[in-house]
């Protein structure tokens, strides 16, 4: 009888509690559940002793306790439901009223607020979130204004690049090449040589023979775009020299194509020696005008670390005539080698060639190698270098220094 007691009290929590807790306490449903529960026991033991009770009374109040507990969690949720909606309904009072009151506000928020000791503690929890939520808002409206600013300087960049990309100006750029073009092949039967030398590739380091072609690349882009271009010769040109190698690289397709002439003979196999003059820096002739009927090379060297005599020693066993810029006639050098680059020498050659004009010519030269131009008589430029002289270096050296201006001075007189 106990373990039909005990499998009973186990059916009625698993099945009558649940329904009783959905549907509702119903008077008659305790009857009902003490004759099921009689008429059960009376079925298993018919025999039973008439001592042994049910305790259905014990049973009733465990029912009623757990429905009591449930109905008190139900009612309290409801009450908790109502006290967040009476909040809201006061924050939306308070909104209207212009106080600082967040417009979003979550639950936790909300319970947080209704948790607030005092009424000037929940204000101001309302005002730290007001101001948390402008932060926010301003944060996102500057990260919206910094996209639509890139946007829109992307959108300006695709169109420039659309503009630029327009038929009239592709018909232009293809009409500039033709007449360039057109010009450097006219050059090609009619213009004056320009030779580079390229039999230096053993007096070089592989970084120095490629910053030589690099500004050989410079000075025939300026040469094709001159109104009157040079007829470009590159001669001692190998092919398995370092030279053709950084030509391909910077031409590519463009090499089979280039005007200019190309060969590995010597320029004194090609030229009468009478008209070729060799330029270099080391040359104790200095070029005075530039002449039309000559035939100039320039050495395609670029050379660190100043290796002197180099250009000049090869000139002078082929037995050709030399020359040097007149920097010093014309500009008032500072210290430092007078070697120029490459592209530098045929902006000046280009220039003088046009112009004759060696003040034109000469403003190609880097001004930081020089600090003027001479535009005064000797003597006039002898008495500023003194007047220089006695205030940089003082009355000690005045005498040293005006020495030093009368050799400078006889040097200009007889260039």
């Amino acid at each position: 009888m106990q373990s039909a007691n005990i499998l009973l009290k186990k059916i009625v929590r698993h099945s009558v509690l649940p329904f009783t807790a959905q549907h509702g306490m119903k008077k008659d449903l305790f009857p009902l559940s003490r004759t099921l529960s009689l008429s059960f026991c009376l079925k298993q033991d018919s025999s039973g002793s008439p001592s042994e009770k049910l305790d259905l009374d014990a049973w009733k109040k465990v029912m009623k306790s757990g429905l009591q507990e449930e109905v008190n969690e139900t009612v309290s949720e409801h009450k908790e439901l109502s006290a967040l909606a009476a909040a809201r309904e006061i924050l939306d009072m308070w909104r209207l009223a212009g106080r600082s009151v967040p417009e979003n506000i979550s639950e936790e928020q909300l319970k947080t607020f209704m948790e607030c000791p005092s009424k000037s503690a929940k204000k101001k929890y309302l005002k730290f979130l007001h101001l948390k939520e402008i932060h926010k808002k301003n944060d996102k409206r500057k990260i919206d204004e910094k996209r639509e600013k890139r946007l829109e300087a992307q959108k300006q960049a695709s169109e420039t690049d659309e503009t630029k990309k327009n038929s009239l100006i592709c018909v232009w750029s293809n009409t500039m090449d033709k007449a360039y073009s057109w010009r450097a092949a006219q050059s090609m039967i009619f213009g004056q040589p320009l030779v580079f030398d390229m039999s230096y590739e053993k007096d070089m380091s592989v970084r120095e023979v490629t910053n030589a072609v690099r500004q050989i690349v410079f000075s025939e882009s300026c040469n094709r775009r001159s109104v009157d271009p040079f007829h470009i010769h590159f001669c001692n040109l190998k092919d398995d020299s370092l030279y053709l190698k950084e030509f391909m690289k910077h031409y590519r397709e463009a090499w089979s194509k280039l005007l200019v002439t190309v060969t590995d003979q010597c320029y004194t196999d090609i030229f009468p020696k009478n008209k070729i003059v060799y330029l270099t820096a080391d040359s104790p002739k200095v070029m005075k005008t530039f002449d039309h009927d000559k035939i100039y090379i320039i050495g395609s060297m670029v050379d660190k670390s100043i290796k002197k005599g180099v250009s000049l020693a090869r000139a002078k066993r082929l037995g050709l005539e030399t020359a040097a810029l007149p920097l010093e006639k014309y500009l008032l050098w500072n210290s430092g080698a007078k070697n120029l680059t490459l592209d530098q020498m045929m902006h000046i050659l280009l220039t003088l060639k046009d112009t004759g004009d060696w003040k034109k010519a000469l403003e190609f030269v880097p001004k930081r190698k020089y600090c003027g131009f001479v535009n005064k008589p000797v003597h006039e430029l002898k008495k500023s270098l003194n007047l220089i002289n006695t205030l940089k270096f003082g009355k000690r050296g005045e005498e040293v220094r005006t020495q030093v201006t009368k050799n400078y001075a006889k040097k200009l007189m007889q260039k």
